[in-house]
């Protein structure tokens, strides 16, 4: 008799997806952040020396567009259920929440927000990511 060595894929498949769509929108919104940074600085963030830790507002602008853009390319390639998609969420949540943490003096409650978030969807991905494959 053969026994079986598959697991059963619990409740956490579908915080995998709930995560891929909280890639998304943190995507778009951080992407619409970089996009005003870009065209109206005055009017978006709180400056005092004319620079936020590395980066003038326009080098925040356009790393929020970047990471806004690989943040919904995550959540999109989180759907597919591969490896790489997980890794690629991971890293790319990381670097969110990285940023977010430097822009806390700007937007601290924001960005503490957004840590969160990129916290629960670390965690998601990384316990629960390979249930996805199981629920095929």
């Amino acid at each position: 008799m053969v026994m079986s060595t598959v697991k059963e894929a619990t409740g956490w498949v579908g915080w995998i997806g709930f995560a891929g769509i909280i890639l998304i929108l943190n995507g778009i919104f951080s992407a619409v952040q970089g996009v005003v940074a870009l065209v109206g600085p005055e009017a978006y963030y709180v400056v005092t020396d004319g620079s936020l830790f590395l980066f003038d507002i326009t080098g925040w602008g356009w790393w929020n567009l970047i990471i806004g853009l690989l943040l919904a390319f995550a959540g999109v390639a989180l759907f597919v259920g591969a490896t790489w998609a997980r890794v690629v969420a991971v890293i790319v949540a990381v670097l969110s929440a990285i940023g977010q943490l430097l822009l806390i003096p700007a937007q601290p409650w924001w960005s503490l927000i957004v840590i969160a978030i990129d916290i629960l969807v670390i965690y998601a991905v990384t316990a629960h990511g390979r249930e996805v494959r199981l629920d095929d």
